[in-house]
């Protein structure tokens, strides 16, 4: 053996299976979690709808009239259904992955699942409910 290292000029290449783009597909779980990844999307569409809104509310009477002017088009209608349900599509597995995400233990004992995943619907039905009566008290 010499001591010094024999080098050449061109790396050999490796074998790699070429893997499909939609590879997602083939496996249901895969597919639910890569919808649920993309929906993030739309919860950042619906991000900055609001905070357009709040510019719109600070600039004055009419700045906020032209904009839910431009709320009711059609394009804007259909883009905020589909953020809608994509966004409940979100919030819906995300509630189902909690138990997964965060363990809670009592006692030294796990809490069970479907414990977890209640809650958090029922903290949704409550502040869904305070806003809906805050909205439409007056």
């Amino acid at each position: 053996m010499s001591a010094e290292p024999h080098y050449t000029l061109y790396h050999p290449r490796w074998y790699r299976r070429r893997v499909s783009v939609w590879w997602w597909l083939q496996n249901r779980s895969y597919t639910w979690f890569v919808l649920r990844e993309l929906t993030s999307v739309f919860v950042a569409f619906f991000a900055v709808v609001y905070l357009w809104q709040l510019r719109a509310l600070a600039q004055g009477p009419e700045a906020y009239g032209l904009f839910l002017l431009r709320l009711k088009t059609p394009l804007f209608l259909a883009l905020d259904t589909v953020a809608f349900l994509f966004v409940l599509f979100h919030a819906i597995t995300w509630f189902h992955l909690t138990p997964k995400a965060m363990v809670f233990q009592v006692r030294g004992k796990r809490v069970p699942d479907w414990v977890i995943v209640g809650s958090n619907y029922a903290a949704w039905l409550v502040l869904s409910g305070a806003v809906a009566f805050t909205l439409l008290r007056g």
